[in-house]
Formats: C-alpha cells, structure tokens, sequence
C-alpha cells in the first residue's frame, strides 16, 4: 500500500511539471501534425523493395543499434526474413543471446551476430567497430556494410553523466549515432551496392523552434544548471540533432554513392518510457490508444524498414506512417545553417574523442 502511494506521488509531482506540460500538449501536437501532413497530401508512396541482393555472394550486412527491444528489435526481425545478415548491437548480452534466440526460433536460417555495445560511451563505439572489422576479416566476409540503423534511443528522467561528461541522454540519442556513423563510414563507401544509413528519430523533434549547437549544448552539459532534469526538452532536442544531422551527412555524400535516409514511424509501445512513472506510462499508452494512435513495434517498424529497402534513387527523406510514404519534417529540421553548425561542432567533439581514446 506504501509502494502505491509513492507511485501515484510521484506521479502527481511529475504531472505538476513542465515536463508533462511539454509531453501531454507539444508532443500530441506534433504527432497530430505529423498525420495531418499525411491526410492533406495524401501521400502514398509505393511499398519500398530491396536493392541489397546483389551484393556479392553474400547476404547484405546490416548493423542495427537498440536491437533487444521495440523498434529495434522489430527492425532486425523484419530484415533477418528480408535475407540480411544482421548485426545487432545492445547494452545487455542477456538481452542479445534472448534476442538471437527468439529470431532463430522464427527464422532457422537467419544469420546473426551480436556485439555489446553501450552507444553512451565512446570508448564502447571505438570497441565495436574495431570488433566488427575483426569479425569480417576472420569471417571470410565482404569487408563492408550495407546499412547502418541508428535506432537506439534513451528517454531518462533524471541527470546522469557519461564517462566523458556529457549528459547520458544526449549521448545515446545523438552523439553515439554520429560517432558510430562516422566510424563506420569507410565500411559503408566499401559496399559493392549503394549504402545507407538510416536514423530513426521522432515527431517531437517538432517541439523545438529554437536551439543552439555549442559544445555545451550538444553534450548536454548545460541542463545541469536546472534544479530539475528537463527530460522532454533534452529528449527532443536530440531528436532534433539527429535529424539535423541526416539532412547534413546526405548533403555531404550526395555526390558519393553512399543513399542516406531518415525515418521515424508513429507511437509504439516500446519500453522507452519505462523510467516515467508507472501511472505515466498507462494513462500515455491509454491516450494513444483511444485516439488510434498507438501501434505495435512491428507496425511501428514499417517506416524503418521503408527507408532501409526504399530504391537507392531515393535519399535523404523523413519516412512516415508506412507503407513507404514521406512527410515533411519541421521547419527548424530542414534549416541548413542551423545543420552546418551542428555538424561542426559534432565533428569538433568526434575529433576530441577519437584523440582521447587513440
């Protein structure tokens, strides 16, 4: 009864901050937003098909990050049936082995590979990608890769730093996934077939009007200066930068052969919110639901895998709401200044990294 009690307090506090405020009103109002693009333009684009089969003698190599749960976990389901050899990348090897059961179990003849990685830590990504050369060298594979997916993803409700300082949040939303890309750029140039990298970000990102892309913002440092851990406007924010930061990476190999794309699906019930407070989470789940709005991982997943087996024709577009259509994304989101800035100072931050740990 204690327990309860505490609950349903804790709820009621988080429910009097500007946090719920942001999520309960700006978030709906986005994702509403995101739908309205869909009816008033009625775009149906057709159903994606894959370009990766002709990729040598081997299956198509594909990393996906975030692959125990939701999205992530979907995603690899679906494009392990679609004949990729897929990389799965998580924080918990428990989570790997239970997840590499459950797609054998499905699909005997999958084939997987599974490295624990905390995309939080940069020391982590380093690891990964100098394991994963190891493994395509000792496999006898092709040394490249056909698709990087950026899909892991953190929405946590309290200030914690990383090895390196920066906020947890914004290094596993945005700076992992710029690190990990950059890293493993040379692998993706090296496929025989045109490449891709898809980022699966959010509709929040259209909360943000405004933002700036210093250090200190970008790394999150800056939030610790409030008494309370803005979760939402961090949350979104990283969204935003990553969105930023695919309009600026397709600019920036549009005259190479690497395709890059951006795609993000509607609410699923994932277990991204698991840090909000239980009462939080159900009166969240309920409200989508009711407003028809809520779908399953698998459902969710179809906008990702739109933008993986999407032509290779077809680049730098913000995937919504299945069945291969696209949407535009915010305002803010497409302002190549604001991308050029947020790159700069993602690389500034990568070099230091890659100094530090070399």
């Amino acid at each position: 009864m204690m327990m309860e009690v505490e609950k349903l307090k804790e709820a009621l506090h988080f429910i009097c901050s500007s946090d719920f405020l942001r999520m309960a009103l700006f978030w709906n109002f986005a994702l509403l937003s995101s739908y309205f693009q869909l009816l008033k333009g009625r775009i149906f684009g057709s159903k994606s098909t894959s370009f990766m089969n002709t990729c040598s003698s081997h299956r198509p190599i594909c990393v996906i990050t975030g692959a125990t749960s939701g999205l992530g976990k979907a995603t690899a389901f679906a494009l392990a049936r679609k004949g990729f050899y897929v990389v799965l990348v998580g924080r918990s090897s428990h989570q790997l082995s239970k997840t590499l059961t459950e797609i054998k179990k499905q699909n005997e003849e999958a084939q997987l590979k599974a490295f624990e990685v905390d995309m939080s830590c940069f020391q982590s990504v380093l690891k990964f990608r100098n394991s994963l050369e190891q493994w395509l060298l000792e496999s006898d594979l092709h040394p490249s890769i056909q698709l990087l997916v950026n899909n892991a993803g953190i929405l946590a409700t309290s200030s914690r730093s990383t090895v390196e300082g920066f906020d947890r949040m914004m290094a596993t939303n945005y700076i992992g996934a710029f690190s990990l890309t950059k890293l493993l750029l040379p692998l993706l140039r090296n496929s025989p077939v045109p490449s891709r990298v898809v980022n699966v970000t959010s509709f929040t990102h259209r909360s943000v009007f405004s933002a700036r892309f210093d250090k200190d913002s970008v790394t999150g440092v800056y939030s610790s200066e409030s008494k309370q851990y803005p979760c939402a406007r961090m949350y979104q924010y990283s969204k935003l930068c990553l969105l930023l930061f695919s309009y600026e990476l397709h600019r920036q190999l549009r005259l190479a052969d690497d395709s890059h794309h951006s795609g993000r699906s509607r609410s699923s019930k994932t277990n991204i919110m698991h840090e909000l407070p239980s009462y939080i989470q159900v009166l969240a789940f309920w409200s989508l639901k009711i407003l028809r709005l809520m779908q399953s991982s698998e459902e969710a997943a179809e906008s990702v895998i739109d933008a993986a087996l999407s032509p290779p024709e077809v680049s730098g577009k913000y995937f919504f709401g299945g069945n291969g259509r696209t949407i535009e994304s915010s305002e803010t989101s497409r302002d190549p200044k604001l991308a050029k800035e947020l790159w700069d100072t993602s690389c500034l931050i990568f070099n230091e990294l890659q100094q530090t740990h070399t």
